[in-house]
């Protein structure tokens, strides 16, 4: 199994690419099977999950060109299959996007229940009220979805809680459905705003995304285009949050840095210091003692859950007691206990983590029990004395590219290893 090993306590400094955002080029590459001509995807994340979802569109006929790891053609008039049911899109979440380019396409579609890291309930219900609003039925059996419909016609659709899975997939299978789509209190995230960016694109009609209220007209065709991802602002952060922990400055190159606020926000009232330019930004945490303070997790433009793992290490190591409240996901909070056994002193009550600052962290032998998790507890040990090493991440790497590579060019002793040698290498070279 393979497993990070580190060497903490050098600040990190220097400058780091960030790659194309995961969470908006996968429902992009669902939207793309929707044309029958040509789509070029390009800022494209090389990542696990980018790679299962290009591969389950080809197990059901698309063609899938890759022209380089961040670009690929897809075609998707040679699709031949309507059922989604290829080995690997079971462990990734967006496997349910393919339900709603396929619905809206071809009226018909049928795919495995999505799978994705443990963090909490993520039910599918939101999705199943907006494609049944929409005309189709829908039903779930042998560990499948399925939605059909003889047509698909415009409804106005309230989601009862903000949720950007079920926002994304109504507005794809809405956007060739006959008349009028109103979605109300719909998420307003980047990635839903770079989707329907994507989609008009392609000829859709998509008036609002960014706001809570979505209107479509539906059109009868979607024609080819080129387009490229938006950057990934949780990998941004995560690099931001490294360069607060271990006292570093890091500058992050192609963000948007208003997609970044709720972010460096945290990292102000933390006693870092943010500076700004068109498309980076710089965060120095040099001689500096972290301050303690108080985060809650929100829709965007709240503090995204997907940043609150690294929020807590890095408060983990602030002078004073922070609180990390937690108001998305229901289970969340697991690599606590991974935390802890670096020195951290954190209780966590209900959906509330109380963080007690600790001088360092020390070393020590954990396991990510989730993708955020993961790049949080690589946080850690980069600011911890001593050697770190952690287990199961094939999390971490369903989301972040190149991650061992772009730490290092930033200062970071951190390797990827695959066996006891490689591990003994490591521990010599740095000894």
């Amino acid at each position: 199994m393979a497993q990070y090993v580190m060497k903490g306590g050098n600040p990190l400094h220097g400058s780091v690419d960030i790659s194309g955002a995961k969470n908006a080029a996968l429902a992009i590459i669902a939207a793309a099977i929707m044309a029958d001509e040509p789509v070029t995807v390009n800022n494209l994340p090389d990542v696990n999950d980018v790679r299962v979802m290009l591969e389950a569109i080809r197990e059901i006929g698309a063609g899938v060109d890759r022209k380089d790891k961040h670009t690929v053609v897809i075609e998707g008039s040679t699709i031949n299959a309507l059922i989604v049911d290829y080995e690997y899109i079971k462990k990734i979440r967006a496997s349910y996007y393919l339900l709603g380019s396929l619905l809206g396409k071809y009226k018909r579609a049928e795919v495995a229940m999505p799978g994705g890291c443990a963090i909490g309930a993520r039910p599918m219900d939101l999705h199943e009220k907006g494609f049944r609003a929409l005309g189709a039925e829908v039903d779930e059996g042998y560990g499948l979805i399925s939605a059909r419909a003889k047509e698909l016609c415009g409804a106005h659709i309230y989601l009862d809680k903000v949720s950007v899975g079920a926002t994304i997939n109504i507005m794809m299978a809405a956007v060739l459905a006959e008349g009028k789509t109103t979605i109300e209190n719909a998420a307003k995230e980047p990635h839903v705003v770079d989707v329907a960016n994507f989609l008009n694109s392609m000829g859709a009609n998509v008036k609002g995304a960014g706001t809570d209220m979505i209107r479509i007209t539906g059109v009868k065709s979607l024609h080819g285009t080129e387009y490229s991802v938006i950057p990934d602002q949780i990998e941004a952060g995560t690099f931001m949050y490294a360069a607060a922990a271990t006292h570093g400055e890091v500058t992050v190159r192609n963000v948007i840095p208003k997609h970044l606020e709720a972010t460096t926000a945290k990292l102000l009232e933390a006693g870092c210091r943010i500076a700004e330019g068109d498309d980076a930004v710089t965060v120095s945490a040099r001689d500096i003692t972290l301050l303690p303070t108080q985060v809650t997790t929100l829709p965007y433009p709240g503090f995204p859950t997907d940043m609150q793992p690294q929020m807590t290490a890095v408060l983990g190591l602030a002078d004073g007691v922070s609180t990390v409240t937690e108001s998305i996901f229901d289970n969340r909070f697991k690599y606590v206990a991974e935390l802890s056994r670096m020195g951290a002193s954190i209780r966590v009550e209900s959906n509330i983590a109380i963080i007690t600052g600790v001088d360092h962290y020390t070393g020590a032998h954990v396991s990510a029990p989730d993708l955020r998790a993961g790049a949080a507890l690589v946080i850690a040990g980069l600011a911890a004395d001593g050697i770190t090493t952690i287990d199961d991440i094939h999390f971490v790497e369903r989301g972040y590219e190149d991650f061992t590579e772009k730490l290092r060019g930033i200062g970071a002793e951190i390797e990827r290893v695959d066996n006891e040698r490689d591990l003994r290498k490591f521990m010599f070279q740095v000894s």
